[in-house]
């Protein structure tokens, strides 16, 4: 049973004639070895692959929205992601109760049946007795780990740059995907991400390829690699280098759901992209 799950959940829960786009999953040891990894479509095919993984005190991380109770318009978590990740050019799709995107919401439910909980703060976090789960976005990762180097701006390896050409833009995505894993490899990283222990997530450290589905599909991998690290580095630094968006006292938060969850997302995070302490001490008067 791994200790923590890495799901790149594919938000759309398609249709009677299309099925939804990959998700890329990964289980990951504390030491960071990589016990599976690999893709599903679909929620119970995600449900069913958590499901066997599942630990006694796993800790799994969804790139996708969980909790979602505003009826238009954006979370207040996705709101903060941009006002304090801007700066590296990082941004969250907004969600709400009409997105067609809901598959987020549908897993929640399935792995809540399961007996996992849902946590939106470090000290249920720690205090967890059975399997939980918690929302992340690897790009605040990326650039609030200081160690990855990601200085001034995300590493572009998913969309592609559309001021250039598009044969230009699908090169430079290549190489920029290419870079990322070459830095979470060799890169000493607290705790360790080994990549290299499973010959899925080994093989993303091939030169990369032009082609824009498998490239895709690459890129589904490495996020689930990093969604399980980003579990790994909550459990080991906690509120020290995470920080939990939307859940701010004394800043707009969306309403809980019924079952009195908070729609949040753990964010690794730097000192510059940390709420200033003299407004939180202002707000909270």
């Amino acid at each position: 049973m791994s200790a923590y799950l890495g799901v790149d959940l594919a938000w759309g829960l398609g249709t009677a004639s299309r099925a939804p786009n990959e998700t890329g999953l990964v289980a990951m040891e504390a030491d960071g070895t990589i016990t599976d990894a690999g893709w599903a479509r679909g929620v119970d095919d995600v449900t069913t692959w958590v499901a066997e993984h599942l630990g006694p005190r796993s800790l799994i991380a969804v790139d996708a929205s969980l909790v979602v109770t505003n009826p238009t318009g954006i979370r207040e978590s996705e709101r903060q992601v941009g006002q304090r990740y801007g700066r590296w050019k990082v941004a969250a799709n907004p969600t709400n109760q009409a997105s067609a995107a809901s598959a987020g919401a549908s897993l929640l439910d399935r792995l809540t049946a399961l007996g996992v909980e849902y946590v939106s703060d470090t000290a249920s976090m720690h205090a967890r007795t059975g399997p939980a789960m918690f929302e992340c976005y690897p790009y605040t990762t990326l650039v609030g780990v200081e160690e990855l180097g990601y200085d001034v701006e995300r590493p572009r390896y998913k969309r592609l740059d559309l001021r250039v050409p598009a044969a230009e833009a699908r090169a430079r995505r290549a190489e920029a995907f290419d870079e990322l894993v070459r830095r979470l490899r060799e890169t000493p990283l607290d705790p360790p991400l080994q990549l290299d222990s499973h010959p899925l997530t080994a093989g993303l450290a091939d030169p990369s390829v032009l082609h824009g589905p498998t490239h895709k599909h690459r890129e589904d991998l490495l996020d689930g690699a990093l969604c399980a690290w980003t579990a790994a580095f909550w459990e080991r630094h906690g509120d020290q280098r995470v920080q939990i968006l939307g859940g701010d006292p004394g800043l707009p938060s969306d309403p809980v759901d019924e079952a009195s969850r908070r729609p949040v997302v753990v964010a690794p995070a730097r000192p510059s992209q940390r709420r200033p302490p003299e407004i939180v001490q202002s707000c909270s008067r």
